[in-house]
């Protein structure tokens, strides 16, 4: 199946749950990434991704195949003060964000964290916004080398510790 075939939409309340659960089988099984019992609130926060939506200007996003099943999702932030990381970020102004891409294992390879991190950029281009930021870790490096090949470049001023794991933050200036 090719992305063509994905919509991208904002979730439904009715979806978080499972999004939720995605995001928590997602994030558990990345190498070298804190296990739920070394970071029970960080999964906690996961397990209730839908809560981000209370916040103004926040939506998640999700890539919804021809059938219906959810293959990745991913919190999109036009407001920085809601971002919710550690560091500066927070203070960053003109600024959109997203945090937690999460894509199904049976959906790797097809382009669905690309698709998703597009649809957060053209959503900051139309809120006429200057930046996006983000954060990453080591454990992701997969999704690393695609934001860099996207236009994302390092910005260490915006990195911070989560616990013992380092989080490394990108801007991607529009």
């Amino acid at each position: 199946m090719t992305t063509q075939a994905y919509t991208i939409r904002n979730a439904n309340p009715t979806e978080h749950e499972e999004i939720g659960k995605l995001m928590v089988r997602v994030y558990s099984q990345l190498d070298g990434f804190p296990k739920e019992t070394e970071q029970p609130a960080y999964y906690s926060m996961l397990a209730n991704v839908g809560d981000f939506t209370q916040k103004p200007g926040t939506e998640i996003l999700v890539a919804v195949s021809p059938a219906g099943n959810i293959a990745g999702a991913v919190v999109f932030f036009s407001d920085m003060q809601y971002y919710g990381s550690g560091g500066t970020a927070t203070q960053e102004k003109n600024a959109a964000g997203f945090r937690l891409l999460a894509v199904d294992p049976a959906a790797r390879g097809l382009g669905i964290g690309k698709l998703l991190t597009n649809a957060c950029i053209q959503k900051a281009k139309e809120k006429e916004l200057s930046q996006v930021i983000i954060h990453t870790t080591k454990a992701m490096q997969q999704a690393w080398k695609m934001y860099e090949s996207l236009g994302f470049k390092r910005f260490e001023e915006l990195d911070f510790m989560q616990g013992e794991l380092p989080v490394f933050g990108f801007r991607l200036y529009l």
